[in-house]
């Protein structure tokens, strides 16, 4: 009985073989290239080939000594207009004092002048002092806005370098595996320049092209059975989910058949398919065998 079932197993396996594919098409995987937003020399890359990260992790760091000078720079010209704006404050309290007794005098001087105690020469003193004091009470007032934008200007410059400095820590958008880099640690690099790629490869997507009448066979969310090469000339029988339909038809891609085939239009397919032990890998050609058709035995 023991001897039977390395027989039967191989006979599975031819008749799988047998089956003819519905579609054929290749694995592929959603990737991302992450790139450096700001522009300086790698302090610190920490991505390598076939490295997992995850999402959110901190990876690289750029250098910001010049950004960190200019921050200091601004704040310090912050903390001389606001300086400015105290003491130009002060000075208006100065001159509103000023103004109230230089006006209680010039009230004094006309209603001395009405009763011919005064001279005119004394009225347009009085007045004289009352109107100086107001040109100094509007020139400080107007000094302290112009400190004031000068300040909201600084603090502008302020937010903008703290978000620059911000991204000078690059962090890993998504969780997955590293499969190329583009950097070293010590370059200097160009704010949106590629800096690694990265894909997640627990589950890829086998893309392949379905005729029209497939299409009954074909139901997003529906499950598929898909096959791969296992050596040794053995095939794989995977699970997957298909995920995504063309809305248009396209002619067959010109890797995909022969000339005369590629003739007839068909209808692209996304295939998601977990990615066991690794098995999977992008590029690699996979068969695709669809359900039967409502009513429809397969052939």
């Amino acid at each position: 009985m023991c001897a039977l079932v390395p027989a039967l197993l191989a006979l599975a396996a031819a008749g799988c073989r047998k089956e003819k594919p519905d579609a054929y098409g290749n694995f592929e995987a959603e990737e991302v290239v992450v790139s450096a937003e700001l522009g300086g020399r790698l302090l610190r890359f920490e991505p390598a080939e076939g490295e997992r990260l995850a999402a959110g992790a901190e990876v690289a760091l750029l250098d910001t000594a010049t950004l960190v000078l200019q921050r200091q720079e601004i704040a310090t010209q912050r903390g001389a207009s606001q300086a400015r704006t105290t003491e130009a404050q002060a000075q208006i309290g100065v001159l509103q004092a000023q103004l109230a007794t230089a006006q209680r005098e010039y009230d004094r001087t006309r209603r001395l002048y009405r009763a011919e105690a005064a001279t005119a020469q004394q009225l347009d003193h009085a007045e004289g002092e009352v109107r100086v004091l107001r040109e100094r009470i509007r020139a400080a007032q107007a000094q302290i806005g112009t400190v004031r934008e000068e300040a909201s200007g600084a603090e502008s410059r302020l937010a903008q370098i703290g978000e620059q400095l911000g991204k000078s820590r690059v962090v890993n958008p998504v969780a997955g595996t590293v499969l190329t880099t583009y950097a070293r640690p010590g370059e200097f690099v160009q704010g949106g320049a590629p800096l690694y790629k990265i894909a997640d490869l627990d589950t890829l997507t086998l893309r392949a092209y379905v005729s029209g009448a497939q299409l009954a066979s074909v139901r997003v969310g529906g499950p598929v059975q898909v096959r791969i090469d296992a050596g040794k000339d053995r095939l794989a029988t995977l699970p997957g989910r298909l995920s995504w339909v063309a809305s248009e038809a396209e002619f067959t891609p010109t890797p995909i058949q022969t000339a005369d085939e590629r003739t007839d239009q068909v209808y692209a397919v996304k295939i998601r398919v977990p990615n066991r032990n690794g098995m999977l890998k992008i590029g690699m050609p996979g068969e695709v065998i669809l359900p039967a058709a409502p009513g429809k035995p397969r052939p």
